[in-house]
């Protein structure tokens, strides 16, 4: 089985969402991740993005990020960032919760869900050590309390090791309940405290095969084709590669060699 490859957004934090697409049109992936900012999301930047996925006949694997806040409750920029993912066709909304009370980020996951079932946009839950939601079992749990067909979790392969679990905890897991996985490879170990995590996720992730994460094992305990989403947010590649294209083929580039050399296909 083969996987869809796809730039995430995190890994060009610098660049709108137009200059990534065309960065990842560029360097050849087929697919890209979009971050919304509600505050930035014009309608020029709209149309924009919309003509650089055209022109390089790009999907969108991914719509990020939309935050539950503390208390749960939703507004119109939640919901704009749902409608833009719409728009723009993705297959995917990235949600992660600052609130503490599962109940109560279930009950808006299963509104951001509502909204994005009209697209078929799938709603991913993603954990990790600097949110409400810490780990796989919590992440799992909320999404049975949701109770929403388009409700699914998102393995990013940095948290899932931050999380302190093992490739094995991904057997278990209902296939249908992970429509994509972000990968990134990275230091084996990290600070236990918000801002070492922070500053993990934001600046210390390398590419594929650079690091020493369990990165293999992990793959091969995901669903067969699932899609991958390359979420390489590395202030040491920003520096190397400040272009946006270079940075996105030269990432690719490494990337398809670790794949390679595990016996990943990547179609």
């Amino acid at each position: 089985m083969s996987h869809i490859l796809s730039l995430a957004a995190g890994t060009h934090p610098e660049f709108p969402p137009d200059q990534i697409a065309h960065a990842a049109g560029r360097s050849g992936f087929s697919h890209v991740g979009v971050t919304i900012e509600p505050e930035q999301w014009t309608a020029e930047q709209s149309k924009a993005t919309l003509s650089a996925l055209r022109q390089y006949d790009l999907s969108v694997l991914d719509v990020e990020v939309v935050w539950i806040p503390e208390g749960g409750d939703l507004t119109d920029d939640h919901r704009l960032i749902i409608d833009a993912g719409a728009q723009l066709g993705a297959s995917n909304i990235l949600v992660v919760s600052a609130e503490p009370d599962p109940d109560r980020t279930a009950a808006a996951l299963h509104q951001l869900c509502e909204w994005a079932a009209p697209a078929d946009m799938r709603v991913a839950l993603e954990f990790l050590m600097i949110t409400a939601v810490r780990s796989l079992d919590s992440a799992l749990d909320i999404v049975k309390r949701c109770n929403h067909p388009s409700a699914t979790l998102l393995i990013d392969s940095l948290h899932f090791q931050r999380a302190g679990h093992t490739p094995v905890d991904l057997k278990s897991i209902d296939s249908n309940l992970l429509p994509y996985s972000q990968i990134c490879d990275g230091n084996l170990q990290c600070g236990d405290n918000f801002n070492a995590y922070l500053e993990d996720a934001v600046d210390l992730r390398s590419a594929p095969g650079e690091g020493q994460l369990p990165l293999a094992e992990i793959l091969a305990a995901l669903p067969a084709a699932i899609p991958l989403s390359l979420e390489v947010r590395s202030k040491s590649w920003r520096d190397k590669h400040p272009d946006a294209v270079e940075r996105a083929k030269a990432i690719r580039q490494q990337s398809l060699a670790y794949f390679n050399d595990i016996g990943v296909t990547i179609r």
